[in-house]
């Protein structure tokens, strides 16, 4: 056998080492690559199938997306609305003269105190009613004054006769 088989078996035994090298890596590689793939696959299907069912619900979600906006319509309509009542309160609340100082209890003392001034102007307004009839001139005022005093001396002498009568009539 010559030097030159030798080397040339020798070269190709090398050659076979590598190529073998070079072959269980591609396996090793085509095996992760596959199975990569195979990963790959499956979340593609899994996404396929989330496609599919946001796909069947997307009506379901636009008809919400449309009620929703309805009542947005709505609700800013109210509060625009609201808005508006509000500013008209104030301002009745600004003419009518109300401030931050009236409260509850500064309210009931008001309303006890009116209670109080009714109690002593009652007298008072009964008196005044009583010369409501009273004509506007002062000599006709004075005049049915002493109308007045005539027919109120009239009824004293009427019951001062009744009670005389009463007191002189004999018992039954």
């Amino acid at each position: 056998m010559s030097i030159s088989f030798v080397v040339a078996m020798g070269d190709l035994s090398l050659r076979k080492a590598d190529v073998d090298e070079k072959r269980a890596k591609v396996q090793k590689d085509s095996k992760a690559l596959l199975e990569y793939t195979r990963k790959a696959i499956a979340k593609l299907n899994d996404l396929k199938k989330t496609f599919i069912k946001f796909d069947n619900e997307i009506d379901v979600h636009v008809a919400q997306v449309e009620h929703w906006q309805r009542n947005m319509t709505i609700m800013d309509s109210k509060e625009r609305q609201y808005i508006l009542q509000l500013n008209n309160y104030k301002a009745l609340l600004n003419r009518v003269g109300y401030t931050s100082e009236i409260n509850h209890g500064v309210l009931m003392e008001m309303a006890e105190h009116k209670k109080d001034l009714e109690k002593k102007t009652k007298p008072i307004l009964d008196t005044l009613r009583s010369y409501q009839d009273l004509p506007p001139d002062k000599a006709l005022a004075a005049l049915a004054i002493e109308d007045k005093k005539r027919q109120y001396a009239a009824a004293e002498k009427y019951l001062e006769e009744v009670l005389h009568s009463a007191l002189t009539t004999p018992e039954l």
